[in-house]
């Protein structure tokens, strides 16, 4: 982050509307916005990404009284791991890719479980993009519901008064599958003038408007909806805003009634908001937070087609659904070696699919071995060691197989 270009910007932002409680004042300091502006510094984002709740206004997902246990069988998963042309002992390959956190369920059983720069059992972790999969699982259960009649109703169907919007015409399905055909440049490059980062300075940092707000306001049309993959954090916000018509709930409050506290998980969990509570709206495209070990409750979740600990949670028929690439449309990729189904990444030439945040955080689940591995990261290149995370997952199950 270039806190020194954000400087004139964010705290000129700071000139807004006084909000409705006297307490939402104390995130709108040039204290606590230049620590917002500043969260992804390289020498520091290992201690930001652990503690996003002291710089930011967050709303819990809580957590039931039940927990699901995960038995422990403690295995070596591997002495050398490649990275570049170099092969490195675990620790080392850990260390070079910034991991805070690391993993590895093996047929439901912890078989790894590695802490790291201060990161505990108790500590949570921000997951950037993999709250987006976790988005689409709430979703499928809005849609098991009937709350959400199907996924090719129009938004404007549940945001009525977004028919002058470039989202009037978009189908929820095109919101899961990123083809809105909504102009949007995901684009990061933090402390330029890019789309993303105008956003971003404005709702998340200054606290000035919130993303549906700008996407119902201000975004315009590029594309027909259904025609073109354009990864975009603007359409799962407008997806998240959906959610909340459909329900009549807070994000955080339908994720914890139908899938945290239903499926055991063992500690509260939170999300950041895009402003103070009484306006702010959970960043649904970037901004869960929850402990490492309930990270891999989600994900053996997914693995058991939607069952936790014995209780279906997710439809199954979703979970399928959501995870394989449309065979109807032309494949997504991500620098053409990754696929995309409902806001889950896919491996090609195999049944893996993962939760993929910025900064490499990831949930990696592959079905034929039965593993999934969980990994946060706190890297200086927002999109730095993805595909080398990715053969190092594979590298786990192979080696878990012998």
């Amino acid at each position: 982050m270039q806190k020194r270009v954000l400087s004139a910007v964010i705290l000129a932002a700071l000139a807004i509307p006084a909000l409705a409680r006297a307490d939402d004042d104390k995130w709108l300091t040039p204290t606590m916005v230049d620590a917002r502006a500043a969260m992804m510094t390289p020498e520091l984002s290992f201690l930001t990404f652990q503690h996003i709740d002291s710089i930011f206004a967050t709303r819990p997902v809580q957590a039931g009284d039940s927990v699901w246990a995960l038995p422990s069988e403690p295995r070596a998963i591997g002495e050398k791991f490649a990275l570049g042309d170099q092969s490195l002992p675990l620790e080392d390959f850990l260390e070079k890719t910034a991991t805070n956190g690391l993993l590895v369920i093996r047929d439901g059983k912890i078989v790894n479980e590695i802490y790291r720069n201060g990161l505990n059992e108790k500590g949570h972790h921000i997951s950037f993009s993999m709250a987006k999969s976790m988005l689409a699982t709430m979703i499928g259960i809005a849609v098991s519901e009937g709350k959400i009649k199907s996924i090719d109703d129009k938004v404007v169907d549940y945001l009525p008064d977004w028919k002058s919007s470039a989202y009037a015409n978009v189908l929820i399905r095109d919101l899961l599958m990123m083809r809105s055909g909504v102009a949007w440049l995901e684009v990061y490059e933090f402390g330029s003038e890019t789309q993303l980062t105008e956003v971003h300075n404005n709702s998340l940092v200054a606290y000035k408007y919130r993303w549906c707000d700008y996407a119902k306001d201000r975004a315009k049309t590029e594309h027909k909806p259904g025609e073109v993959f354009n990864y975009s954090t603007l359409d799962t916000s407008v997806l998240g805003c959906v959610l909340e018509k459909a329900t009549g709930m807070k994000g955080a409050d339908y994720l914890s009634e139908k899938i945290w506290k239903p499926a055991g998980m063992e500690s509260d969990a939170f999300y950041m908001l895009d402003g103070p509570d009484s306006v702010g709206r959970e960043f649904f495209g970037a901004g869960m937070n929850a402990a490492l070990r309930d990270y891999g409750r989600f994900g053996l979740m997914m693995l058991d087609d939607g069952k936790a600990n014995g209780r279906q949670v997710i439809p199954a028929d979703w979970v399928k659904q959501s995870t394989v690439p449309d065979a109807t449309t032309e494949p997504a990729s991500k620098d053409d070696w990754l696929g995309y189904a409902y806001q889950w990444w896919t491996v090609p030439g195999s049944d893996a699919y993962a939760a993929i945040g910025l900064f490499n955080q990831f949930i990696y689940i592959d079905p034929p071995s039965r593993t999934v591995i969980v990994k946060l990261d706190s890297p200086a290149d927002p999109l730095g060691f993805e595909k080398e995370n990715i053969a190092f997952f594979e590298q786990i199950v192979k080696n878990l197989a012998n």
